[in-house]
């Protein structure tokens, strides 16, 4: 059950960095390539510990985050 929740946090962690309308098109790509390096980040080393899923939501979560961020600061130094 706490697995299934962690990875539904993740997920709709996910989809709310990519779905926003502001974002322009480096922090969208910045979001789901950090999600998928940091879901698959997250596994493996959730996997030392036997906890996969977990490690994968968070990674994702984190990852798209930070993705994010540092797309949309590409995209604010391409307005300038």
């Amino acid at each position: 059950m706490k697995t299934s929740i962690i990875t539904l946090f993740g997920v709709a962690t996910l989809f709310s960095f990519t779905s926003c309308a502001e974002m322009g098109p480096n922090a969208q790509r910045g979001a789901a390539t950090g999600a998928g390096i940091g879901a698959v980040s997250g596994a493996i080393i959730g996997h030392q510990s036997g906890r996969e899923l977990e490690g994968a939501a968070l990674g994702a979560a984190i990852g798209g985050g930070a993705g994010a961020v540092y797309g949309d600061t590409k995209d604010k130094q391409g307005y300038r």
